[in-house]
């Protein structure tokens, strides 16, 4: 399953193209923004680090990581009745290193390498993997009910739960969130931030997923820009475009009235 890691689709070649899970989730965001970054090589302007929420994540691999090497359940789970355990693989770093590798498959029909890096996994007596992700937030109204979640999010938990399903795992339709949320009702900050920790359940149905891969492909090939406003999700129109096109329009208007 070899790759030349192009960072551009190039629709005149037979290699595979590899394409990262936050990279389909701009496609199913802005088919238009997903074309100029994939097939142009304009991205997005980055926005802010999540450096706190990434600490977050961190300590949670590290809690439950130990529970991992002894084979036994986390309090959570205990809390929740989730009859598992961490799972315990030599894959997991390599799962998790989304940068350099990640879940990964070949889809054979778009010819795209996909790939994603998991927070977690856990196992189930019967050998049956649950995907786990982690989040952290800070809302007076903590996160509880599948309805909380942004749609992302949901689309992020159905992606790994393919990729896990592709490379021939059992895996079970219901993933689990880790959710931590910040308190601010506390009377001080007194060096340390405390959280209230959830765990949300959510039934993924990735039946969505090998339709957009194929619409995917047809948008990377074809030479027609996508317009503006038409998504894979039915979302309202992208913010990044709508201020490009109204800002390129009030450019060439400033251009033209300086130029008579």
């Amino acid at each position: 399953m070899a790759s030349s890691w192009r960072k551009q689709f190039d629709p005149n070649s037979s290699e595979p193209f590899t394409i990262s899970r936050s990279k389909i989730d701009l496609y199913t965001e802005c088919p238009r923004c997903a074309y100029l970054d994939l097939r142009l090589g304009v991205k997005r302007v980055s926005g802010p680090a999540f450096t706190l929420n990434n600490a977050v994540d961190e300590l949670f691999k590290r809690e439950f990581d130990i529970h991992r090497a002894y084979g036994t359940k986390h309090s959570l789970m205990e809390a929740y009745g989730i009859d598992a355990v961490p799972f315990n693989d030599d894959r997991l770093e390599e799962w998790r290193d989304a940068l350099r590798r990640g879940v990964t498959t070949h889809h054979e029909e778009t010819n795209f390498i996909i790939r994603g890096g998991i927070d977690d996994v856990w196992r189930t007596p019967t050998g049956e993997l649950i995907v786990v992700d982690y989040k952290a937030t800070a809302k007076k109204q903590a996160p509880t009910t599948p309805e909380d979640l942004y749609p992302s999010f949901k689309k992020q938990i159905e992606m790994y739960q393919w990729l896990f399903r592709q490379n021939g795992f059992q895996v079970s339709p219901t993933g689990y969130f880790v959710y931590a949320n910040g308190q601010t009702d506390r009377k001080a900050f007194d060096a340390k931030l405390e959280f209230e920790v959830n765990l949300i359940p959510y039934r993924g149905d990735d039946s969505w997923i090998e339709p957009m891969l194929r619409e995917l492909k047809a948008t990377l090939m074809s030479e027609d820009i996508p317009a503006v406003g038409v998504n894979f999700s039915g979302d309202a129109p992208c913010d990044y475009c709508t201020y490009r096109e109204d800002a390129g329009k009030i450019l060439q208007k400033v251009h033209a009235q300086n130029k008579k």
